[in-house]
C-alpha cells in the first residue's frame, strides 16, 4: 500500500478556553452546511465536525498546510488553511466581534500526531468535563456517521476515526474508566430524587450558567426533564439554553416567580448571597406546596435564613460533594493506566495512517 502525503488538522474551541455560556456562539447551526463550507477551502479534501455543549472541533485533511508548528496561536503556525478556516468559522456561526478579536487566544490548532493523540484522549474520556463520561465518545461516533453519510469525510478521516473508536472502546472496557461515572449533576439529581422525587410534573429552576450548572442541565436533559434557566446576565442564560436546552428567564422574573417552582438548583460562582430571606419572603410565604432548594455553588449562594420560611427544604453542596469527589478520585486513579495504553498505541496508529 503506497504512502500518501497529507496533513490532518484539528481546530477547536473548548470549555478550557471559553466559558460554557459563550460556546454557543462558536457552534454551527447547520453542521452539514458547515462541513461543506470548510471543504470549499482550497486544498481541504475532508472534514468532520464534533460539536457538544463543551466543545466545537473541526477535523480536516489538507495538503496545503506545511508548517511544522502544532499550535496556531504561535506565529509560525498561522498558515493559509488555518486563516481560511477562521474566516469560514466566522461565516457559519454566531461569533461576535469580541470573539474574532480574541480568536488567536481561544482557538487551538494541532496537526497530525498531535491530532491522533488528542482524538484518542477525547474518545477515552480523558479530556471531557467529567473524566470517563461516555458523552464525547458517543458524539465522535455520531459525527463520523453523519460525515460518512453526507460524504464530508473520506478514506483518511474515516480510517482515523474508525481506528480511534475501536481503540477507545477497547481501552474503556479494559480499564473500566467509564464504569459508573457520576457527574456533579448526576449526584445532585439523585439526591433530589431521594428527598422529594423527580418527574415531569415538577417545575425546575436552574440558577447559573457555569460548569456545575452545565452538569446539572445535561443530567436533566438525559432524564428528559424540562427546566428553566436564569442568570443575572440574560444573554448568558440564552446562550446556555441554546447549548443545553432549558428555557431562559430574566433573573428578576425568576425571583418574583420563585413560588412557581418545585425544585430550585443554584449553581453559581457568585461571592455573595444571590438568594436571601429578604429577596424571596414575600413571594414564598403564601406558597402552599413545598420547595426544595439545592445550592451546589462554591461559595454558597443561598442564605440559610430562608429556612425560616414554611415548606422550604434547603440542601447544600457538601451533601453531594463527598459522593461526587469520591467517584472522581476513583477515575483519576485509572487515568495513568489509560495514558499508558494510549502511549503504546499512538505510534502504531500514526504508522497505520501513513499507509492509508
Amino acid at each position: 500500500m503506497s504512502e500518501l502525503k497529507f496533513d490532518v488538522l484539528n481546530a477547536r474551541v473548548t470549555f478550557k478556553n471559553v466559558p460554557l455560556h459563550s460556546l454557543a456562539r462558536f457552534a454551527f447551526k447547520d453542521v452539514t452546511a458547515a462541513t461543506e463550507a470548510f471543504k470549499k477551502i482550497p486544498g481541504v479534501e475532508e472534514c468532520i465536525i464534533i460539536q457538544t455543549s463543551s466543545r466545537v472541533e473541526i477535523f480536516t485533511v489538507s495538503n496545503l498546510e506545511t508548517d511544522d508548528s502544532t499550535d496556531a496561536r504561535r506565529p509560525e503556525g498561522k498558515g493559509l488553511v488555518i486563516n481560511q478556516m477562521k474566516e469560514t468559522w466566522e461565516k457559519n456561526s454566531s461569533i461576535e466581534q469580541i470573539d474574532i478579536d480574541h480568536f488567536d487566544q481561544t482557538l487551538e490548532v494541532f496537526k497530525d500526531d498531535d491530532v491522533y493523540l488528542h482524538l484518542l484522549r477525547l474518545a477515552c474520556g480523558l479530556d471531557s468535563v467529567v473524566v470517563g463520561k461516555q458523552e464525547v465518545y458517543d458524539e465522535i461516533t455520531k459525527s463520523l456517521e453523519i460525515a460518512k453519510k453526507s460524504g464530508a469525510s473520506g478514506k483518511i478521516l474515516n480510517k482515523l476515526f474508525d481506528s480511534v473508536i475501536r481503540l477507545a472502546n477497547s481501552i474503556r472496557d479494559s480499564t473500566e474508566i467509564s464504569k459508573e461515572v457520576l457527574s456533579l449533576g448526576d449526584v445532585a439529581l439523585n439526591l433530589i430524587e431521594e428527598k422529594v422525587g423527580l418527574d415531569a410534573k415538577k417545575k425546575v429552576l436552574l440558577i447559573g450558567t457555569g460548569e456545575s450548572a452545565a452538569m446539572v442541565a445535561k443530567t436533566l436533559g438525559q432524564k428528559e426533564l424540562s427546566f428553566t434557566v436564569t442568570s443575572k446576565d440574560m444573554q448568558r442564560a440564552t446562550n446556555f439554553s441554546q447549548l443545553l436546552c432549558g428555557t431562559p428567564m430574566e433573573f428578576v422574573d425568576a425571583l418574583s416567580g420563585f413560588d412557581k417552582f418545585d425544585i430550585i438548583i443554584v449553581a453559581t460562582t457568585a461571592d455573595y448571597f444571590l438568594i436571601d430571606l429578604e429577596r424571596i419572603k414575600l413571594v414564598m410565604k403564601e406558597k402552599k406546596k413545598g420547595t426544595l432548594i439545592l445550592d451546589i455553588s462554591e461559595p454558597r449562594a443561598v442564605e440559610e435564613t430562608i429556612m425560616e420560611l414554611p415548606r422550604i427544604k434547603l440542601l447544600f453542596r457538601d451533601q453531594v460533594a463527598e459522593i461526587y469527589e469520591e467517584n472522581a478520585k476513583l477515575r483519576a486513579g485509572i487515568v495513568p493506566a489509560v495514558e499508558k495504553i494510549i502511549d503504546k498505541e499512538l505510534p502504531i496508529l500514526s504508522a497505520s495512517m501513513k499507509r492509508v
